[in-house]
């Protein structure tokens, strides 16, 4: 079990997803992304969807490059998926699941994906990591 197990009805809290898509999105494309892209976060990280934050952003074709030309020019799309964890929450496992399985989410929904659109999970430090006010070290110990 990670260090870290903030459990609240089995899952453990608090992911902040950031997701960034080519193009020009409207509020019920991205409310489809939000919605899949938590469910996502949530099932295989083990996350608490009531404590899940998603910011959707879009960047116009022009204005996005891959290896210097941009995805206008190139005839594709992209997005970066940015989820932000407490370390030690997950396993190595787990994170290498979450990378393929949203990538391949992220390439249907989206498509016509350029190979270089990407995830990153972000694993920060329980100190310096939370919301409302309180580290998740804070709620760790609180818990404990």
């Amino acid at each position: 079990m990670p260090r870290y197990a903030f459990h609240f009805d089995g899952k453990i809290t608090m992911p902040g997803i950031n997701l960034t898509v080519s193009g020009i999105g409207d509020a019920g494309q991205s409310e489809r992304l939000a919605i899949a892209v938590s469910t996502l976060t949530c099932t295989v990280l083990q996350k608490e969807l009531g404590k899940t934050m998603v910011i959707v952003r879009y960047v116009p074709h022009e204005q996005w490059f891959i290896a210097g030309q941009s995805l206008a020019s190139l005839g594709k799309n992209s997005f970066r998926l940015e989820v932000t964890i407490t370390e030690e929450t997950n396993t190595k496992s787990q994170k290498a699941d979450y990378h393929r399985q949203a990538f391949e989410l992220l390439s249907t929904l989206v498509g016509n994906v350029h190979p270089h659109s990407n995830v990153h999970i972000i694993d920060c430090a329980a100190t310096g990591y939370g919301y409302g006010g309180l580290t998740q070290e804070y709620r760790y110990h609180r818990a404990a």
